[in-house]
C-alpha cells in the first residue's frame, strides 16, 4: 500500500475481508468476539495481536479498517477512532496530561475546545496559558521547560487564521513539548502537518471525512507507541470509541474524500472572489485569496489551497446577518461543516454562544459574522443566491 497513490488507497486501504470476499466493507455489528478455547482467551487480553480482537470498546475489525485508511491518508503510524469529534480532542488531551502540567493552547478555538482546556483540564490542576495563534513570538515566550503539550487548530474556527505549523512545532519541541493539532479545516486532503511538525493530529469525521451530514465520529492520529500506550488504555476504558456502524459510514466518506474536498474548495475560491470588496461585507475571510494576511503561509502549508469554508462579516451586525442567514435558498442554516450541502451559521449565536462579548470580540467573531461552509452545488448557483440575499441584509 505504501506505493499507491492517494485515491487508490482511500478506496483500498486497510481493507479486511471476509471468508465471503465481499466487495464493499462488512460492518462488523457485535460487541463481543468468541475464542476457540479459554487458553485463547487468556492470551488475547494478555495482548492482543493486530487483527484479533475482544471487545468493541477496545477494537472492531470496521473501526479497525477506517482507522488503517485515515492513517494512510494523514501519513501516522496508527489512529484511534473515536465516538465524535470532541471525544477525540478529550482523549488526546486527558490521556497525557496530570496535574501540574503546563498546555500552550491557541486563544482561537471552538467552544467546547476550550471548555476543556479552561473548565475541566484546569479542574484537575492542569496550568493552561492561551495565546495569539498566528503571534510566533507569544508562543515563544509562553512555553516553558515543564510544558508537556502546545495544542492550536491550524485554522481557526470560525475566523480561519492559519497557524504556522513548522513553526510552532519548532518552538514546542525545544523545550520537548508534543504538538497537537485540530486540523479539521485545514482537512486531510490539503494538509501535511505530521510532515511539517506535528506529533498528534485530530479530526472531527462528522466533517469532511463523512462529509454528507450522516453520523459523528472523531480519529487521533500519531505514532503507534503513542496511540496504542497512551490514547487506546484511556479510551478503551472510559467508551469514547467509534461504532462499527458509524467507521463503515467513514470509510465510505474516505472513498470520496479528495474529489469532494477539492472540488469545494474550487467554489469556495470562486465565490471568495466574486463577493470580495463587496458594499455590504466588512470583510471577506478566506486563506486562499491573495489579499488574505496569510496567503503566503497558506501556499507553503497548504499548497495554495484555503480549505472549503469562507467567512463573511456583514454591516449592519447580528440584525443583517439574520437577514441574510434567512435569504438564502441554495445554503441551509445549520452549524456543520465540510457537507455536500452548503451550511450558513451565525457563530456568535451558536458554536461560540457561550464566549463572553469581550471574548468574542478579541476572536473577530463579530455579530455579523457569518461562516459559510462550500457544498458541492454548482458554484454559480451559491454565488447568485449569496449576491441576492447580501441585498436583502
Amino acid at each position: 500500500m505504501s506505493n499507491w497513490k492517494t485515491r487508490t488507497n482511500l478506496v483500498h486501504g486497510g481493507i479486511r475481508r471476509s471468508q465471503y470476499n465481499e466487495v464493499s466493507e462488512s460492518i462488523f455489528l457485535t460487541q463481543g468476539f468468541v475464542y476457540d478455547s479459554a487458553e485463547q482467551a487468556e492470551a488475547r487480553f494478555v495482548q492482543a495481536g493486530d487483527d484479533e480482537f475482544i471487545y468493541a470498546r477496545y477494537g472492531n475489525p470496521t473501526v479497525a479498517m477506517f482507522e488503517d485508511r485515515i492513517a494512510l491518508l494523514e501519513g501516522a503510524e496508527d489512529a484511534f477512532a473515536t465516538a465524535s469529534g470532541m471525544a477525540a480532542v478529550n482523549g488526546a488531551l486527558t490521556s497525557m496530561l496530570k496535574a501540574g502540567d503546563h498546555v500552550v493552547a491557541a486563544r482561537a478555538l471552538f467552544g467546547s475546545c476550550l471548555y476543556i482546556l479552561e473548565d475541566i483540564l484546569t479542574r484537575f490542576g492542569v496550568e493552561v496559558t492561551l495565546v495569539d495563534g498566528v503571534d510566533l513570538a507569544a508562543w515563544q515566550a509562553a512555553v516553558r521547560e515543564d510544558t508537556k503539550l502546545v495544542f492550536f487548530e491550524s485554522m481557526s474556527n470560525p475566523t480561519l487564521e492559519v497557524i504556522d505549523i513548522k513553526a510552532v512545532s519548532e518552538i514546542a519541541h525545544a523545550v520537548g513539548a508534543l504538538v497537537v493539532i485540530d486540523n479539521v479545516f485545514s482537512t486531510p486532503v490539503f494538509s501535511n502537518a505530521i510532515e511539517q511538525g506535528a506529533d498528534v493530529v485530530i479530526y472531527s469525521a462528522t466533517k469532511h471525512i463523512d462529509g454528507q451530514g450522516r453520523t459523528l465520529g472523531g480519529v487521533i492520529l500519531g505514532t503507534k507507541e503513542f496511540i496504542r500506550g497512551t490514547v487506546e488504555p484511556y479510551m478503551k476504558h472510559t467508551g469514547g470509541s467509534m461504532s462499527p456502524f458509524n467507521a463503515w459510514v467513514m470509510l465510505k466518506g474516505l472513498e470520496t474524500i479528495d474529489l469532494r474536498v477539492r472540488a469545494q474548495a474550487v467554489s469556495a475560491l470562486k465565490l471568495a472572489e466574486a463577493l470580495d470588496g463587496h458594499p455590504k461585507l466588512e470583510r471577506m475571510i478566506y486563506p486562499g485569496l491573495k489579499t488574505h494576511a496569510q496567503n503566503d503561509l497558506v501556499k507553503r502549508q497548504l499548497g495554495g489551497k484555503g480549505g472549503t469554508v469562507v467567512s463573511l462579516d456583514l454591516k449592519g451586525g447580528q440584525e443583517a446577518a439574520f437577514r441574510f442567514l434567512n435569504a438564502m435558498e441554495v445554503a441551509v442554516i445549520s452549524n456543520n461543516l465540510g457537507d455536500a450541502k452548503s451550511i450558513c451559521t451565525h457563530p456568535a449565536t451558536t458554536t461560540h454562544q457561550r464566549l463572553p462579548d469581550e471574548q468574542k470580540a478579541e476572536l473577530g467573531i463579530t455579530p455579523g459574522l457569518v461562516r459559510f461552509s462550500v457544498g458541492l452545488e454548482d458554484a454559480d448557483d451559491l454565488i447568485a443566491d449569496l449576491l441576492k440575499a447580501l441585498e436583502s441584509a
